[in-house]
């Protein structure tokens, strides 16, 4: 799989995950949404809806060169699942690009990968992500080896090059 993975739970924020969604396919990669069942219909804030297409747990992470988390309502409840921060750490491991928005900064504190990186996200969680040893930022976006993190929506015009040019190098 040339692919991206992109994480998914109920009450997402919409443009974190449709725009780079369709940035992925337009560029010839293959996207996959992954919650924690596969085929559930997961609700984003504004009632827009996804379908997941693969389950934390039946997801494999060959081929693989990203996973995007995006923010919204739906990092609370993704970290959460232990099969969701179980990806998240090989992936670390792997050294695959992780790209986080908005508030998906608490599943990667969740997934324990944030001690000594430098990271931006959403201002409310700043103070949780300084808590977990991070060296936080209020830029649009920031890169710390493979993880990729940005602060909303309004960040994503510089957010998906970065993922891009993360995953072509």
């Amino acid at each position: 799989m040339n692919g991206v993975l992109i994480f998914v739970e109920e009450g997402y924020e919409e443009f974190e995950l449709w725009v780079p969604y369709y940035r992925f396919l337009e560029a010839g990669l293959t996207v996959e949404i992954v919650g924690k069942e596969s085929g559930h219909v997961y609700a984003g804030k504004h009632g827009i809806t996804v379908t997941a297409t693969h389950s934390f747990s039946d997801v494999n992470l060959n081929g693989v060169r990203a996973i995007v988390v995006p923010g919204g309502l739906a990092p609370d409840r993704m970290r959460l699942h232990e099969d969701a921060l179980a990806l998240l750490r090989q992936a670390n491991k792997d050294n695959i690009v992780i790209a986080a928005i908005c508030h998906a900064g608490s599943v990667l504190i969740s997934a324990g990968i944030v001690s000594g990186r430098r990271l931006t996200s959403y201002r409310s969680i700043r103070d949780d992500l300084l808590a977990a040893n991070a060296e936080w930022v209020d830029e649009p976006v920031v890169i710390d080896g493979n993880l990729i993190t940005s602060r909303t929506p309004r960040d994503l015009p510089q957010f998906l090059p970065a993922i891009l040019d993360a995953i072509s190098a």
